[in-house]
């Protein structure tokens, strides 16, 4: 019986660059929410086991308020992978990896804006496709 070692995936942090919040009247919590997350893929040139996944995220309510966050995952492949295996993981497993933590963060953000939305809890996406690949010069390490 052969055993193979996986290719590990690593998440070393989201981090939630830019929040912003606009309401214009307390949420009846009745109304429907529109949820959209556009996720893509930067490459570090300096880091070729690295990638970031920049997730964009607009949760609206129509007469209510508009919540725009955006969120950066740090990953790390361990090992040097056939491109066909890294492409699964970039556009699959990273982004379903990160998107507990936008949740989780969503969550408590209106949790403790008080009577404004009241506590939202989204519910999970699933992720395929290929992602959008940020070029270099459009991003900050």
């Amino acid at each position: 019986m052969d055993i193979t070692t996986q290719p590990r995936l690593q998440l070393h942090g989201v981090d939630f660059v830019n929040v912003n919040f606009n309401t214009t009247n307390p949420y009846d919590n009745k109304s429907p929410i529109d949820l959209k997350v556009d996720p893509k893929v930067f490459y570090p040139e300096d880091h070729p086991k690295h990638f970031k996944i920049v997730m964009d995220i607009l949760l609206t309510s129509d007469s209510f308020f508009e919540l725009k966050i955006l969120a950066v995952g740090n990953f790390e492949l361990a090992d040097e992978l056939p491109e066909k295996v890294k492409k699964g993981f970039v556009n699959t497993n990273a982004p379903a990896i990160m998107f507990p933590y936008v949740r989780s963060f969503i969550s408590t953000l209106t949790s403790n804006l008080g009577g404004v939305t009241g506590h939202l809890l989204i519910p999970a996406q699933f992720f395929k496709g290929e992602l959008e690949e940020l070029p270099v010069e459009n991003t900050k390490d």
